[in-house]
């Protein structure tokens, strides 16, 4: 089974970096994307915003250099989590961050 996306777009959350209680370094941030697709041979205006997690130890050197307003294009797999206050949303699990 394929799960798999690709983002480009803008980071709107500053990247926050903590390690899990195993000792795991973890980076998240909000990636907001801004875009013109066609659907049904029309153009439509596309907006986006999507938490984006990246985990492990090559997560820091993929994530050094990124900043609030960092142009990007980021990589990785989509799963569902539910936040402590019950409200459900997907996450993009990165593996690939580049910057533009």
């Amino acid at each position: 089974m394929t799960n798999r996306m690709e983002l480009t777009g803008v980071i709107a959350k500053a990247p926050v970096r903590s390690l899990s209680p195993a000792g795991v370094p973890h980076c998240h941030f909000v990636v907001e994307h801004r875009s013109v697709q066609q659907e049904a041979e029309l153009p439509r205006q596309v907006y986006c915003r999507i938490n984006v997690v990246i985990s492990g130890q090559g997560s820091q050197a993929l994530t050094q250099n990124i900043a609030l307003g960092s142009n990007i294009t980021v990589g990785g797999f989509v799963a569902y989590q539910t936040g402590r206050n019950g409200v459900g949303r997907l996450v993009l699990h990165a593996d690939q961050i580049k910057q533009i």
